[in-house]
């Protein structure tokens, strides 16, 4: 890939992060009462994704990996949209990237929450192991992966203590992975009629 394709790559996928903020933004004044996940770490998110772009878009002249790298790593790009986009038509309004849980949400068992209960950050990791790798920035994929794990870890726990608190989720995720599907384990659609409409 050229220097030209690999600022474009990057500028596309910031271009896409925008708009996501976008309707994140638009989502959250429907939540209410929703409370943040770990509001703390919130921060730190928004700096791990700004060095993520910083990193990737500045030129780095004869550092390369070689062509099947490459070409994985795009494809793991590719499947990070793909499986991003699938999050947010499946929350719908539901969707944000504050990380606000409402008690009164309804418990999402569809499209790849039917495999593992945190898609979005499955998507997250890749994004972050990926583009770096793509424009040949292969140490600093590493760090900025291992930065991304340092924030999200303790806003995943403290989400989840919040979903834990949704009539329903514990009986609808019971046993479903956080991040890796098993195909043995999937999420369960016909919930008591007690439960609320999650993310």
């Amino acid at each position: 890939m050229n220097r030209r394709a690999r600022t474009g790559l990057v500028l596309a996928n910031g271009a896409q992060r925008l708009v996501e903020l976008r309707i994140s933004a638009r989502n959250r004044t429907g939540l209410g009462d929703a409370e943040q996940a770990s509001p703390s770490t919130y921060p730190a998110m928004v700096a791990t994704h700004v060095a993520l772009f910083a990193v990737c878009v500045w030129p780095r002249p004869g550092r390369r990996v070689p062509r099947p790298v490459e070409i994985v790593a795009l494809a793991g790009l590719a499947a990070a949209t793909g499986l991003r986009l699938w999050v947010i038509r499946t929350l719908g309004p539901s969707w944000n990237v504050t990380a606000h849980v409402s008690s009164g949400i309804r418990v999402e068992t569809g499209g790849p929450y039917r495999w593992i209960r945190h898609p979005n950050y499955v998507a997250v990791g890749l994004e972050f192991l990926c583009l770096p790798l793509t424009v040949g920035a292969v140490p600093e994929a590493v760090l900025l992966s291992l930065a991304n794990a340092a924030v999200l870890v303790p806003r995943i726990r403290a989400e989840e203590r919040l979903l834990d608190r949704v009539p329903g989720y514990r009986e609808a995720f019971r046993g479903v992975p956080r991040f890796i599907p098993r195909w043995d384990r999937r999420s369960v659609r016909s919930l008591p009629e007690t439960a609320s409409p999650v993310a």
